[in-house]
């Protein structure tokens, strides 16, 4: 069972569905542009590690970043689930942080390929303990970190979100039936890196938690 705690109830976890070029500075800094709608790509639950867990750097990859995302756990399922109703299908929020093997994905984008293989190896979505939604005031206001070997890579605000939590469940849903154990990992801020075996990764975000993994 590939699981997300929350208040210490194993829930298990169905899809896992990240928004990609959500904060416009990261946009800017890889040098894409923004969509007027969300983005999304999927990972399989298999990626799914916890804290205290070992991201494993692929042998087919010599250039693997970190992404530290805002996670929101659905609670209860929809289809076309309206804005002003998309909070009451969310159970629970986490800190989930995207790995990407930015090499491989730069290929398979420069062939014009698919590149699901460069964010869905095992150990590529380290995933905090969750936090019921009662306990979080707004998603949307939140400071967001991630370090490497105790210093900042990233450090920004769930403010600077281009769409809201609610807005991202309604699009998604519009497309594809949301599930209860769903996670949808809504983007990252500036500051993506790189990593290597032997660092230690760090990341939180305010009011919710944190999550500390080893690379190897």
């Amino acid at each position: 069972m590939t699981f997300v705690k929350i208040d210490g109830k194993k829930i298990e976890v169905g899809k896992i569905i990240c928004l990609l070029r959500s904060y416009r500075a990261h946009a800017e800094e890889m040098g894409n542009t923004v969509s007027e709608k969300p983005e999304f790509f999927l990972k399989p639950r298999t990626a799914i590690i916890h804290d205290g867990g070992e991201i494993i750097i692929p042998p087919e990859s010599n250039d693997v970043h970190h992404e530290v995302e805002l996670a929101v756990i659905i609670g209860r399922g929809g289809k076309n689930i309206p804005v002003e109703n998309a909070m009451d299908h969310v159970l629970g929020y986490a800190v989930l942080i995207d790995v990407t093997a930015r090499d491989l994905q730069a290929k398979a984008k420069k062939a014009g390929k698919p590149w699901a293989a460069a964010k869905g190896f095992d150990t590529f979505s380290p995933i905090s303990d969750g936090l019921p939604v009662s306990k979080v005031s707004s998603p949307q206001n939140l400071g967001i970190w991630l370090k490497v070997n105790g210093e900042y890579r990233q450090k920004s605000c769930t403010g600077m979100m281009i769409y809201s939590v609610p807005e991202i469940i309604s699009y998604i849903s519009g497309i594809m039936s949301l599930e209860p154990g769903d996670i949808i990992a809504t983007g990252t801020p500036e500051g993506v890196g790189q990593i290597v075996s032997g660092d230690v990764v760090e990341a939180g975000i305010e009011c919710i938690g944190t999550i500390k993994v080893n690379v190897r």
